[in-house]
């Protein structure tokens, strides 16, 4: 495991060597969602019975933050090594497949997580939280940092230029993370769009993340799992697949 540690060690200090871009930046753009959105419907928005919207919509930023910011790190990682050349050095390395895949998805996990407990930890003074399921809260968190890291590293393969990549996160990440309920219950939405929101991983992500803050959700927990578990199996499966054919990767 010598080399999977050293990778990640790489990733690690990768992101933290610019921790004022990679983690403080989306802290404060996460905090000015909540200022922003808690000014205008605070009041006026109702979700869950005894719980403000303010309260609603604070674990959607963490989880968004956490999402997001997992896919940008092994995302950015990959496709800056391969425009700049240096990921020869990787594959030179006596490094196998798994190892690969686990050193770039762990370091993803690291990032989100950090940023999420950051948007959190901003956030507590504007808002009371509950924390009626704190392994819920971590079981989430964890696997959809997981899911967002492995499809970074599909989406760092399959992008030659940092304009595939940006189209990649602009027209899949973001959409996917906004229509996710992060902003509201999909049970505000028509019935075409409630069924439609069931369609996307995301919402199973953010909503299960809810759960572990207040015990009330939109779907059951334990299927929002099965559908995140189910999610990470499949990107998984298809990243190792990538590495080990060594598509975009030994050309």
């Amino acid at each position: 495991m010598t080399g999977f540690v050293a990778l990640f060690r790489k990733e690690l200090v990768r992101f933290w060597k610019v921790a004022f871009q990679t983690v403080l930046a989306p802290v404060v753009t996460a905090l000015l969602y909540l200022l922003v959105f808690s000014h205008v419907l605070e009041g006026n928005v109702r979700v869950y019975e005894g719980v403000g919207y303010t309260q609603f919509l604070v674990p959607g930023l963490v989880m968004m933050s956490v999402l997001q910011n997992a896919f940008a790190n092994s995302s950015s990682s990959l496709i800056q090594s391969k425009v700049t050349g240096n990921l020869v050095f990787v594959l030179l390395a006596p490094l196998s497949y798994l190892e690969f895949f686990g050193a770039y998805v762990a370091g993803a996990m690291v990032r989100g997580i950090v940023v999420g407990a950051g948007v959190l930890a901003v956030t507590l003074p504007f808002v009371g939280l509950q924390f009626a399921h704190p392994l819920w809260i971590l079981a989430f968190a964890l696997a959809g940092s997981a899911i967002l890291g492995a499809l970074g590293v599909v989406a760092g393969i399959w992008a030659d230029k940092f304009d595939q990549l940006a189209a990649f996160q602009n027209f899949v990440i973001v959409p996917l993370t906004f229509l996710s309920g992060v902003f509201y219950s999909i049970h505000s939405l028509p019935a075409f769009w409630q069924r439609a929101s069931h369609f996307n991983p995301f919402f199973y992500m953010i909503d299960g993340f809810r759960y572990g803050f207040y015990g009330r959700s939109d779907t059951d927990p334990v299927t929002s799992f099965g559908v995140v578990a189910l999610a990470f199996a499949v990107l998984a499966t298809l990243s190792l697949l990538l590495l080990r054919t060594g598509y975009k990767l030994r050309q």
